[in-house]
């Protein structure tokens, strides 16, 4: 039988993609919210021996989380025989240590959760730092989508001579690598954060690539601050206007906009978070992920 897929609220779009993808069947998930708060989730079908795949970004995860876990439980106890979470953006990873003492470290916490109530999840680009991979703390087969070879094809179709630029030292890797399939060449900001708004970056020595177009990328857009004192950098050493591709559209309020008032000639994102400035889908490597979960194979 082939898989049946339900969606949380705003994932309409995206779960369209990855039904046809799969080819798989679709059907509907109601979530209702009582004047108490409290939330009902009914799956609009028979799971009976099926294999459910749940897809929800997980972007602003604490009033998500519930009901996915809640339609998750529901498909397991209604007789699926395998519930999948298609999670193309998966939250809480920042917090991978104990900063200070006394709190919680939210994603060892927020993985054994996920672990519990699904077979197998596959995500895109989740944001590891300390962690190699996700296995050090989901106890489930997981598979792991890289956009880096997404964002390459998409530069290299349309961008003529670009420049890619990273965020900060951290990025080097991950930018090499767009730039290398992209066959362009790259290099990365100075990065001082001061504050969650408060960031301070400046361009090496650009004077051989004044004839490139500069391409700003980043995994993770947030407060924005990061992109738009990158902009300004760009522009301050004399460069053109740069396009900026961010993997997850994390916008805080008003900082989407902030960042288009800053000067960029492009702002994009993959699709990972539902924006309007998705332009590179992660649809059809996820998709494929998750076939290779449901074959059964093992992280």
């Amino acid at each position: 039988m082939r898989p049946i897929v339900f969606h949380l609220p705003g994932d309409e779009a995206f779960a369209d993609r990855l039904v046809r993808t799969l080819q798989a069947e679709r059907a509907g998930l109601e979530l209702h919210r009582f004047p108490d708060g409290e939330s009902l989730v009914r799956l609009d079908a028979d799971v009976t021996g099926r294999t459910v795949v749940l897809t929800c970004s997980l972007a602003r995860p604490d009033d998500k989380t519930l009901p996915l876990l809640f339609a998750a439980d529901a498909a397991r106890d209604l007789g699926a025989a395998k519930v999948l979470l298609a999670a193309p953006y998966l939250a809480y990873l920042r917090q991978d240590r104990r900063f200070h003492a006394g709190e919680a470290v939210t994603s060892r916490s927020y993985a054994a959760l996920l672990s519990t109530a699904f077979d197998a999840l596959a995500t895109a680009d989740p944001h590891l730092h300390r962690y190699h991979a996700l296995d050090e703390i989901y106890r489930i087969p997981t598979r792991v989508v890289h956009t880096a070879p997404l964002i390459a094809r998409w530069v290299a179709a349309q961008v003529e001579r670009p420049l890619l630029i990273g965020p900060d030292s951290e990025s080097e890797q991950w930018v090499a690598e767009v730039a290398a399939a992209a066959g362009a060449p790259w290099t990365v900001l100075q990065k001082i954060r001061r504050g969650d708004r408060d960031v301070e970056v400046s361009l090496p020595d650009v004077s051989a690539w004044q004839d490139r177009q500069p391409v700003l990328v980043d995994d993770i857009v947030s407060s924005a601050r990061t992109m738009i004192q990158a902009v300004a950098s760009v522009r301050r050493v004399g460069l053109p206007a740069p396009l900026c591709i961010g993997v997850h559209a994390l916008f805080a309020p008003g900082a989407y906009e902030e960042l288009l008032a800053s000067g960029p000639a492009r702002v994009l994102t993959c699709d990972t978070v539902p924006h309007a400035s998705n332009e590179i889908s992660v649809v059809e490597p996820l998709a494929r992920a998750l076939e290779e979960l449901m074959e059964g194979t093992t992280s």
